[in-house]
């Protein structure tokens, strides 16, 4: 599928109702994809503060985050402007969680896998006890120990210093 990526401003809806036209900018193709995607146009991005100025709008965030309408910014819910952008700041994004998960259930998968071909070992080794049964050495099993006698003398110079 070919997607234009050169788009003119389209109008847009303000809280109000107004029609204002919305240039996207160096974003326009990226906003175009997204609406394809989501199968919904793009919400006006910002509504009027309390003081006038233009504020994020969360309708907005929530289509950019791929939730459905209403998820956070529906009027039964009775949350403020800030608690619903904080909410969604919060929040995760459902394609972002999707892809995560099968990120480590494949990671998961490859280590419960049993090996094809385990490497071959010596007879030695394999005749070798493993460490907690050797009184938790972590010693390989062909290093060579010191004499008791030895060991004795060591830790009685050790006292005297």
């Amino acid at each position: 599928m070919i997607v234009d990526t050169a788009r003119v401003p389209r109008a847009r809806y303000t809280a109000r109702g107004e029609a204002v036209l919305v240039d996207w900018g160096e974003y326009a193709a990226a906003v175009h994809r997204w609406e394809l995607i989501t199968g919904r146009p793009a919400p006006y991005p910002t509504q009027p503060g309390r003081h006038g100025r233009p504020v994020l709008a969360p309708p907005f965030v929530e289509w950019l985050m791929g939730l459905p309408p209403g998820w956070v910014t529906t009027e039964y819910l009775g949350l403020p402007r800030t608690a619903q952008l904080r909410a969604l700041g919060n929040g995760v994004m459902p394609a972002q969680a999707a892809h995560a998960l099968r990120l480590l259930l494949d990671d998961l998968t490859r280590l419960h896998q049993p090996p094809c071909c385990p490497p071959p070992t010596t007879t030695r080794e394999a005749k070798a006890r493993p460490a907690r049964a050797r009184g938790g050495s972590t010693r390989p099993p062909d290093s060579t120990r010191a004499s008791t006698a030895a060991r004795g003398r060591r830790s009685a110079t050790r006292s005297r210093r």
